[in-house]
């Protein structure tokens, strides 16, 4: 008897849609490209308003212009469509290929001040009620449907898609912090360290990379404990690196 014979079919389908439901959220955490169509609306983005759209626990959220067409569009709670390329891996990579399609409805959540913002914008959520996970370029009865408890499970939240853009966020937007993690670490002058860079992460540690006038060099740092959610993850990046990383 073969090991996935000895277990029950019932574990093994539950199983299998909690690795379904993970790289769709991934996929929806990575996307390379979305697209938005909303009934009844000839082009939600007509009026030039950007999605802007993230995932917050499993929830496509999008930060729009007050009184945008898409913000009209969850005011009215029209139905939508999302379908997101995955920008999961490197490009041309065959992680590349995986397409993300979710149906819903469209909610208005209220206003969202930003101090980076000149106007206040609206936040709109894609309440999912069908998640469909495929390959770009096969045929649309190929896809799988993943179900939608599984799918926007909190436990979904440190997925690969998350850690990645969280690798490529601390990369391009706190060199200035890692360079200083680095020195403080290792007792090098701030000048002496270039090209740091998170080279992995996940809910168990990171990878950190950089060089100085000694080369180049690789380290692994464990964190305390695994990380629970997003939040907790990035309370332990910035206690185990020591720098204002967000």
């Amino acid at each position: 008897m073969t090991v996935e014979h000895s277990i029950p079919q019932q574990t093994l389908a539950r199983a299998d849609e909690h690795r379904l439901a993970t790289a769709a959220r991934s996929v929806l955490a990575c996307p390379a490209d979305v697209q938005l169509v909303v009934d009844g609306v000839d082009d939600v983005l007509a009026d030039g308003a950007d999605l802007g759209m993230q995932d917050l626990d499993g929830e496509p959220t999008f930060s729009c212009p007050a009184g945008s067409a898409l913000a009209l569009a969850a005011r009215g709670r029209r139905s939508a469509l999302l379908t997101l390329e995955s920008g999961l891996g490197s490009p041309g990579s065959a992680d590349r290929a995986a397409r993300l399609t979710l149906t819903g409805r469209l909610e208005w959540r209220g206003r969202a001040e930003c101090p980076c913002c000149t106007e206040p914008r609206e936040v709109v959520v894609l309440v999912v009620n069908v998640v469909l996970l495929g390959r770009e370029g096969a045929p649309r009865g190929t896809q799988v449907r993943v179900p939608v408890e599984h799918f926007s499970a909190p436990g979904q939240s440190l997925n690969r898609g998350f850690l990645q853009r969280s690798v490529e966020h601390a990369n391009g937007a706190h060199q200035q912090e890692l360079r200083q993690a680095v020195a403080t670490r290792t007792g090098t002058r701030l000048t002496d360290v270039v090209g740091v860079s998170l080279a992995d992460l996940d809910a168990t540690g990171l990878d950190l990379t950089w060089v100085d006038p000694e080369g180049a060099h690789l380290t692994h740092l464990d964190f305390p404990r695994p990380a629970r959610d997003p939040h907790d993850l990035a309370e332990l990046l910035r206690a185990t690196l020591h720098a204002g990383l967000c």
